[in-house]
């Protein structure tokens, strides 16, 4: 999808209220100032930046889990960037810049809707610390950021939102980086057949062959993939500026490589680019990776990056 030079569209999606802790709203704008436009024009890239979504205004019943945080407002935002994705998808390669993971809900679900209409399967890579496999009568914590695949997989429970255009079977979902998951998501995770890679696995193996593997799998099946890259996918060192921290995560070189990979596959159709609370980071360096990350899905290679200054 991406080989060659492509038309980026950049979404601004401020979705905060996948959690009760606040800060995700500003991401957008601090991608905008790490220069991610620049990045990818560079690149030879086209960039149209269309400015930030607005979620619909909805009224929904008070749900069944009283844990559950910010319903109405959630479903809100998931039927708008289910638009979005579904308005831009056809015009060029979508770049959602977060916001929450709750953003997922609609940009993955708009996707499938995108795919099914050109007639090829949507495949989703996770590239995170959790499986975000919950559903709202699951999640104890009632933080709907940790259900987006447990939506668009068509997993029970989500009666208050939008009825999905095309659903994502579980099988053509892969989770990479994984190393915090609840109970419930693991018992629904082991009755399907989901890639699963945790972080044993990268340290046993690396990151190459099991995202090799499931590369293979979309390019045998003809599909387009989208990627969802959490910050907290990278070890809480190198990126901090998340409030789901977990130790462990990928390096800054694994990350890159997965990058490069995907770059090389060119089945890349659509990113995610989530969870950055820029409240959180330090002098703006976890926003710099994220958009040095996406400058590599969209084909920078280490020999094009400029040596910093005083090497």
């Amino acid at each position: 999808m991406m080989r060659g030079m492509t038309d980026c569209i950049l979404i601004g999606a401020p979705v905060d209220s996948g959690k009760r802790r606040r800060g995700c709203l500003m991401g957008p704008d601090a991608y905008r100032t790490a220069g991610l436009a620049e990045a990818l024009s560079s690149l030879g890239h086209g960039v149209t930046d269309i400015g930030n979504v607005a979620p619909d205004s909805v009224e929904v019943d008070p749900p069944r889990n009283a844990a559950i945080h910010e319903l109405a407002l959630n479903v809100g935002w998931t039927a708008a960037l289910m638009r979005a994705a579904r308005e831009q998808a056809p015009k060029g390669f979508p770049i959602f810049m977060g916001g929450d993971h709750a953003l997922s809900l609609g940009t993955v679900a708009g996707m499938a809707a995108h795919a099914e209409e050109i007639g090829r399967p949507l495949f989703v890579l996770w590239l995170d610390a959790h499986s975000d496999f919950h559903t709202p009568d699951s999640t104890t914590s009632g933080n709907l950021h940790g259900t987006p695949l447990g939506y668009v997989t068509g997993r029970e429970g989500f009666e208050a939102f939008p009825d999905l255009p095309a659903t994502v079977p579980v099988e053509r979902v892969g989770m990479i980086g994984l190393r915090s998951v609840d109970p419930e998501e693991r018992a629904a995770l082991e009755d399907g057949d989901a890639t699963l890679v945790d972080m044993r696995m990268i340290d046993e193996v690396g990151i190459a062959r099991p995202l090799s593997e499931f590369l293979d799998k979309v390019q045998a099946a003809n599909g387009i993939l989208h990627v969802s890259l959490d910050v907290d996918f990278l070890d809480p060192m190198v990126a901090p500026a998340v409030g789901t921290t977990v130790p462990g995560g990928a390096t800054v070189r694994e990350a890159h490589l997965a990058m490069e990979m995907l770059s090389d596959s060119g089945l890349v159709a659509s990113l995610d680019l989530v969870e950055l609370n820029p409240s959180l980071d330090e002098r703006g360096r976890t926003a710099a990776l994220m958009v040095e990350l996406a400058a590599s899905l969209m084909g920078r290679r280490v020999f094009d990056r400029p040596t910093p200054r005083g090497h």
